[in-house]
């Protein structure tokens, strides 16, 4: 499920919003100033983020200059009509899109499937280190090695590929349709049982149990993700 964060200091404009994005299958974080954003940003996987421009505390723009220097989650502004100015700066910052208040729901929901899809093809996300280690498992990207408590573990491309996507979001549910579109890059027909077989092979790999796992975890109805911390 992806993960909108949405900012705005009206919290009329944030309900809306979040009855929007909610009514079409979103996770909806919310915040209310430009420091609120960023405090959700350091605790959350977002995927896309939009936000006000005129807010107190910190606006728009600002908090916007200090995610880019991190993430390039997509963002989109949200701008009255009558600010170009706010606009034209907006996306000299790093904005991807804007919308104008007030929004046509359609419109809106059609600039956030469009930003994401874009996002997820060009492989977006954070700014992140080639180095993964969670519990006892480490991934060294440059190397393209695995290793289980310091011994090396052979997979294969597609397995590698898979593991390093659910590392580099931990704690985050990807359905299996979202992974074989981001690893495969085809549409995902007959999906389900392809990434169900590389997630098993992935588990008899790295889990000393299998059946219980403690890293590769099955969220029923939704996916598939990598725990964020294991005892």
């Amino acid at each position: 499920m992806y993960k909108i964060l949405v900012c705005d200091d009206e919290r009329d404009i944030v309900s809306a919003l979040r009855i929007y994005l909610t009514s079409d299958g979103y996770q909806v974080f919310e915040a209310y100033s430009g420091a609120q954003a960023l405090e959700v940003l350091e605790k959350e996987d977002i995927h896309l983020v939009l936000l006000d421009v005129m807010m107190p505390q910190m606006d728009g723009l600002t908090a916007l200059a200090r995610v880019r220097q991190v993430s390039n989650v997509p963002v989109i502004l949200l701008t009255a009509k009558s600010e170009d100015t706010d606009k034209i700066l907006g996306l000299n910052v790093g904005a991807d899109d804007y919308v104008t208040k007030p929004f046509n729901p359609v419109e809106l929901l059609a600039r956030v499937r469009s930003q994401l899809r874009r996002y997820l093809q060009l492989g977006g996300g954070q700014i992140r280190p080639s180095q993964l280690v969670i519990g006892s498992i480490a991934l060294d990207d440059d190397a393209k090695a695995v290793t289980l408590d310091g011994e090396p573990v052979s997979l294969t491309p597609r397995e590698y590929d898979i593991l390093k996507l659910l590392m580099q979001n931990s704690g985050t549910v990807f359905a299996p349709k979202e992974i074989y579109r981001r690893i495969w890059g085809e549409e995902p027909y007959g999906a389900e049982n392809a990434v169900a077989v590389h997630i098993r092979h992935l588990r008899e790999k790295l889990e000393i149990n299998p059946a219980d796992p403690h890293y590769l975890k099955v969220v029923w109805g939704q996916g598939y993700k990598m725990e964020r911390e294991v005892r």
